[in-house]
């Protein structure tokens, strides 16, 4: 049986649940469950009258559910975090905590084509339900928007090249399995930074497959909506494209352009940001190397 520990080892577990300021007889949302760490912690400092819902799309995570009357799962999208919330009658909460990207878990399991490691089909679907996988994006996607997603996710320079290699390539036969793909693109992967570069790769197929961009925005601004005054928001986020989102809307409210000022040239922000950004340490680093990318942002509604 695949432990907690195994599944997902939870990066900054203390700090960022210390960062949500837990109140005893608070009700919490934990919106990326999967292996229950960050759930566990939360629960073991609530008390009997307090309430914990999780989220995660990802039907693998189901089997780490916790046996306790506080903690409801939701295996839904983290982005219907209103929806479902409001279904279970939680209108409003005391603080929410997200840990985003990939689950240890979703990495390590060859057949899911997360992983630069393993050979397998492409399919990098967190929801294993859903319509779009890698192999869609990759076979089916036309050279505007391949380009978009290597330009927009990957942060590739030669965005426009490895759309066309990869559209002349599969007019011969389609690409169905990542060593298929890492062959078709071997030509921009010189031995020096083949591991970085393929790992661009890798995330902007994953972040199109999944929406990602799209989901954190949409949870961010409903995370707004649902927090109580003094509620805390405690994220997570493992590249820049997610840090820059969490870090422009805990300061604006707002993803693009600037909030209004009044007539004193004042402007109202819904957070303050609590603290400095926290990074893992050297020890967490070396005890977990998935750690080492990890910045984590809170934030108290006003």
């Amino acid at each position: 049986m695949t432990t907690t520990m195994e599944y997902h080892n939870p990066v900054l577990l203390k700090e960022s649940v210390d960062g949500l300021n837990i109140k005893p007889d608070g009700v919490y949302v934990d919106v990326t469950f999967g292996g229950g760490g960050h759930s566990r912690e939360i629960l073991s400092r609530l008390g009997s009258e307090g309430k914990l819902y999780a989220f995660d799309q990802d039907q693998d995570a189901l089997a780490n559910t916790i046996d306790d009357e506080r903690f409801v799962l939701i295996n839904e999208n983290f982005r219907f975090i209103k929806r479902f919330l409001r279904f279970y009658g939680a209108k409003s909460v005391d603080g929410i905590l997200g840990d985003l990207g990939v689950s240890s878990h979703q990495f390590d399991v060859p057949e899911r084509g997360f992983s630069t490691r393993f050979d397998a089909d492409l399919d990098m679907r967190m929801n294993q339900k859903s319509d779009l996988n890698a192999y869609k994006v990759v076979n089916e996607y036309d050279e505007v928007n391949l380009k978009r997603v290597f330009y927009d996710y990957g942060e590739l320079k030669n965005a426009p090249a490895l759309a066309r290699t990869i559209i002349e390539a599969r007019e011969l036969q389609p690409i169905k399995t990542t060593d298929e793909l890492k062959e078709v693109l071997a030509k921009f992967l010189p031995e020096k930074v083949r591991n970085k570069i393929l790992a661009q790769i890798y995330q902007a197929i994953r972040i199109e497959v999944n929406q990602e961009m799209d989901v954190l925005k949409e949870f961010l601004e409903q995370s707004l909506e649902i927090l109580k005054p003094e509620g805390r928001l405690s994220v997570i986020s493992y590249h820049s494209l997610e840090d820059r989102l969490v870090k422009r809307f805990i300061k604006n409210g707002m993803f693009e352009g600037e909030p209004e000022r009044d007539f004193f040239g004042n402007f109202s922000v819904p957070f303050k940001s609590i603290g400095k950004l926290i990074i893992p340490n050297d020890a967490e680093i070396k005890i977990n190397n998935r750690a080492r990318s990890a910045k984590l942002r809170i934030a108290e509604k006003k």
